[in-house]
């Protein structure tokens, strides 16, 4: 990992990597797990990460807390080096120019600053939006990640991105918590054990008003009343505001139509923490991912069928390839002839609600609902699904899938590339030997009689080891999903495990 303090090393370093895309993430250092999420999102989705350590003085008022602000330089280039950051960024306030008086600003429209955070911290996104300005001109990057903790300072981002002409695209990134439902902050090393614990009613107060919304409360008023009545519980928070405003323009809502951002700001003795949480109308999307054999289909198709879902698939998809592939005689090596049959092909998936059925799968019309699970397309799925053409089509396919929400998809890579936006996303996990056992059970359902148990073990093994060191979109937990372990767990606890995710 290059450690850069100094603009021109920088310049220099970026000039090698040209051709590459570059993923950027700016922070103000004392790295949690809320930025080694935004990290692994970067490392995820670019091929060479930047993260910037500034404590930015513009942003700070006259009474806040510029002079205490948690400072933890090694420890943050441990922790970016062990997640495998290719350049550390830390400009001196000189090198970013914040030191005069007369120094350039750039202003974001009065209308997002004026509201939420903006009313209370006069200045604080005119000073954000002028040292990420300068360090998306410096490290022009494809991509830069923030936290959706901070929702008004990624809107505005977006807004100014847009508006200056700059060309990277913002990635909003799930918020952190912590186990009690705390949202991930540099600042909650302030709180004391009592005060943290005080600090829960937040993310109380904000699920309290969701649970209303889900239930088909959509006037503000009402939902803000909800909320508020939690946080009274807890007399020693004070809190600064809470609304719920439009998620793009920040403006406040009387109604909520399609989505609502509900924020709130308050002082838990004297750390003032933020929160958020988006209100959607559109049903959610769940992405399951994991390994061949970790129970994905069986669970994913009782959960969606539970609550209501519509149940994708994937894995049958790229099945579906396969045995056109192996059907007409085409060599798995060439590329060209599997891009040619994939591009004209048509899939098509028909969930049952019986349960105990498969899903039916028809290519080009023919049913190969059986066909699709032999031990021949098993062992070549993995090198089919890795290449581009077949992939491009199919997660296009399943995108259009997800446009109007309300879906549970299960697959390799759904929630790092299919839907890295999914409102909820869990990664199976289960030994080999356990997913062997499950993959002869269901051979021998379908009639299958010759099962070898040592090969399908070899077989699972080997496709763990193609689908996580395959070049194009290779099996990985996404930063954001919450891993289970199968093992010991019947479908049922797995299934009311993600249920309890879900709330």
């Amino acid at each position: 990992m290059h450690i850069v303090d100094n603009i021109e090393n920088l310049r220099a370093i970026l000039e090698t990597v040209k051709g590459k895309s570059i993923g950027f993430v700016p922070t103000m250092g004392a790295l949690h797990d809320g930025h080694k999420s935004l990290i692994k999102r970067a490392r995820l989705s670019t091929d060479f990460v930047v993260v910037s350590i500034f404590v930015n003085p513009l942003q700070f008022g006259i009474n806040e807390d510029l002079a205490k602000y948690p400072r933890q330089v090694r420890e943050d280039e441990e922790i970016c080096n062990s997640l495998g950051v290719n350049v550390l960024f830390l400009p001196s306030e000189d090198a970013m120019k914040t030191l005069t008086e007369d120094t350039t600003l750039v202003t974001p429209p009065v209308s997002m600053m004026s509201v939420l955070c903006g009313k209370y911290r006069k200045g604080h996104f005119q000073g954000v939006a002028t040292i990420v300005t300068k360090l998306l001109n410096l490290i022009r990057p494809q991509v830069a990640f923030f936290g959706q903790k901070d929702a008004q300072q990624v809107a505005i981002i977006k807004r100014m991105v847009d508006d200056l002409f700059i060309g990277v695209k913002i990635e909003s990134c799930p918020i952190i918590r912590e186990d009690s439902g705390l949202a991930l902050s540099s600042r909650n090393q302030y709180l004391t054990p009592e005060q943290r614990r005080e600090a829960r009613a937040l993310y109380g107060a904000l699920n309290c008003a969701y649970g209303a919304f889900l239930a088909g409360e959509r006037q503000v008023n009402v939902l803000i009343d909800l909320a508020r009545e939690v946080l009274e519980q807890e007399p020693t928070i004070r809190v600064q505001y809470l609304e719920i405003v439009d998620p793009v323009s920040l403006q406040p809502l009387q109604t909520i139509g399609e989505e609502g951002l509900m924020a709130i700001a308050a002082y838990c003795g004297t750390t003032r923490l933020i929160d958020n949480l988006m209100l959607k109308v559109k049903k959610p999307i769940i992405a399951i991912d994991g390994p061949a054999g970790a129970g994905k289909s069986t669970i994913s198709r009782k959960l969606a069928h539970e609550l209501g879902l519509l149940y994708l698939d994937t894995g049958a998809m790229y099945r579906a390839i396969t045995w056109l592939v192996i059907d007409k005689q085409i060599s798995l090596e060439d590329t060209e002839a599997i891009a040619l049959e994939v591009a004209g092909a048509t899939i098509e998936l028909y969930p049952s609600d019986d349960l105990k059925l498969p899903v039916t799968v028809r290519v080009n019309q023919r049913d190969v609902t059986k066909e699709i699970r032999t031990p021949a397309v098993t062992r070549n799925v993995s090198g089919i699904a890795a290449q581009k053409a077949v992939r491009e089509k199919l997660v296009k396919l399943q995108q259009i899938y997800g446009q109007q929400g309300g879906i549970i998809a299960e697959g390799r890579d759904i929630g790092t590339n299919v839907f890295p936006d999914a409102d909820l996303k869990i990664f199976l996990t289960a030994s080999v030997k356990a997913r062997a056992k499950r993959r002869s059970h269901d051979l021998a359902q379908q009639g299958e009689t010759n099962i070898d148990l040592q090969q399908l073990e070899a077989d699972i093994a080997q496709r763990d080891f193609l689908d996580s060191t395959r070049e194009l979109a290779p099996l990985q937990q996404a930063p954001d999903a919450i891993a289970i372990n199968t093992d010991n767990l019947t479908i049922e606890q797995v299934i009311e495990k993600i249920k309890q995710f879900m709330g």
